[in-house]
């Protein structure tokens, strides 16, 4: 395509394009724009080196002149202007979210990339903040996703941007390397597996905690004390306790005593996973140190966590250690949003959530489809048009502004053309569907905010690097400020993106102007 824009001196002409979606996904009201960091980067380094020229010759005809092997040698982003709306900013569908300016085939060029930059990273933010609403500000979520990942640059990206929507750590090492994002994780069933028993424990002791002599304490001794001790308080047979869990429990807090936080579900959770776990727990506490809890990773999370939770209680009553009842009880195992909303409604003792594949493949949703549509080229406005509805472009380069109302809630997303007059503030706007005449409304907003920036202009980012925290936090905010129907999975799409009155006319002038008219006979 690039080589028929050169062949046929078009390549040079002045282009608009933009980045949209057609529908929110997951059902749901909302989307979240992300990607636009991974976008600048990639074009404040576009150009092809000698190598991919080598290649492109060798896929193209023979016939093609060598003249437009020299045009690519010099192609970079310095004629390209990119607006676009803040990331991490509440979105719908045909907003614009990044509006390309610059020679069409230059442009054109970028669309692929630019496209599967935004596409999974938006998908995956928008899912991210999805599990943050159903979970509450008050729970943690850690992101498990690594190994179900699409590979590992879909992991990598996976981590980063659902920090962005709200999780608060990942497992993910290499993801908390590179954006200083928190890790988490706890160990697997097979650690647990590995111990047979008491003898194969090699280390059994730990420095007390506060003692500056470097007095050991027998961690083993005290948790089959403890065992023992708490038996007739949580009514089970230290018999039926799995010796090697045990063993497994100790190992591990000698390894970690001020992070210890054990997976209780590998034999049986009540009856051998709790007891083992309490008795490490409570040996660590005489040698200085603050057990933090378990994980459940099968069965009924939310019974199982209410059991475990009341065992908690229980023994923080009988001992007068008041530390135990706020123990942190992790769930994990195919998590999903429908499951957190299930939770809530029969009631559950989870202080933290591991969400795994349902989170980073986007299982509901596997595809965001986003779309890059021209819009304008040479200052004449280009529109698509199409038997199916959604896919009628709206035409000209435009900017984006969101009206507020009287409760400071966003009302509504109007597109304008670049060249009307900013609408006001406490001043009436005359909005209309893009594609139904009689919907149209009146607004008079306390508040008026121009929602696209330029962030890449003169071949140099016009705008200052924002940190992955950054983005974070204004996401957060940018949710909490729509009304909770707008942040629903009904699908009613209650927010609506408007036009301007001036952009419905041009915009039905050029509708009739471009479809053919019918000759019947």
């Amino acid at each position: 395509m690039a080589y028929s824009y050169w062949k046929s001196k078009r390549h040079n002409q002045t282009a608009v394009f933009e980045l949209f979606f057609r529908n929110n996904p997951f059902n749901g009201e909302y989307t979240v724009f992300a990607g636009l960091s991974d976008c600048l980067n990639f074009v404040s380094n576009f150009a092809y080196k000698q190598s991919d020229i080598d290649y492109i010759r060798s896929v193209l005809p023979t016939s093609t002149e060598e003249e437009f092997f020299h045009f690519l040698s010099g192609l970079n982003g310095d004629q390209v202007t990119i607006r676009a709306i803040p990331e991490g900013s509440v979105v719908f569908p045909r907003l614009p979210l990044i509006t390309v300016e610059g020679p069409l085939a230059t442009v054109q060029l970028l669309e692929t990339t630019l496209l599967t930059l935004v596409n999974y990273a938006s998908l995956v933010t928008t899912n991210a903040t999805r599990y943050r609403l159903a979970a509450g500000n008050n729970k943690k979520l850690l992101e498990f996703g690594l190994r179900r990942a699409q590979g590992p640059d879909g992991a990598i990206s996976a981590s980063r941007y659902c920090y962005v929507g709200g999780f608060d750590a990942t497992s993910n090492v290499l993801a908390g390397k590179l954006f200083s994002i928190p890790i988490a994780g706890t160990h697997s069933h097979a650690y647990i597996m590995s111990f047979s028993g008491l003898k194969d424990l090699t280390a059994t002791h730990l420095h007390l905690q506060s003692c500056f002599d470097n007095k050991l304490f027998d961690l083993k001794q005290s948790a089959q004390k403890w065992l023992s001790a708490i038996s007739s308080i949580l009514h089970f047979v230290q018999e039926e306790t799995v010796e090697g869990e045990l063993a497994a429990y100790i190992s591990y807090a000698i390894a970690f005593p001020s992070n210890f936080l054990a997976l209780v579900d590998t034999y049986n959770v009540i009856r051998s996973g709790i007891p083992n776990f309490c008795a490490v727990a409570l040996a660590l506490n005489e040698a200085g140190y603050q057990a933090k809890g378990i994980r459940l990773d099968s069965g009924d999370l939310a019974s199982l966590s209410v059991q475990c939770r009341h065992q908690f209680r229980l023994l923080a009553d009988q001992l007068d250690k008041p530390w135990l009842a706020s123990l942190t009880i992790v769930a994990s195992n195919d998590i999903n949003v429908d499951v957190i909303n299930s939770f809530n409604q029969q009631g559950h003792e989870i202080n933290a959530f591991g969400i795994g594949t349902h989170l980073v493949t986007c299982q509901q949703q596997p595809s965001l489809g986003c779309v890059y549509k021209l819009v304008e080229l040479n200052g004449t406005s280009r529109m698509k048009l199409s038997h199916d509805k959604c896919k009628i472009t709206i035409p000209a380069n435009k900017k984006i502004y969101r009206l507020y109302g009287k409760n400071g809630k966003p009302l509504m997303d109007l597109l304008q053309k670049q060249d009307e007059p900013p609408p006001l503030k406490n001043q009436k706007i005359l909005c209309r569907h893009p594609f139904e005449e009689s919907q149209r409304v009146y607004v008079l907003p306390t508040e008026v905010e121009e929602m696209m920036k330029n962030y890449w202009m003169n071949g140099q980012i016009s705008i200052r690097h924002t940190s992955l925290a950054d983005i974070r936090n204004y996401c957060k905010g940018q949710i909490d400020s729509f009304e909770p129907n707008c942040k629903s999975s009904t699908g009613q799409l209650r927010y609506k993106v408007f036009v301007s009155d001036a952009l419905y006319a041009a915009m039905h002038d050029l509708w009739l102007i471009s479809s053919p008219i019918e000759e019947l006979s």
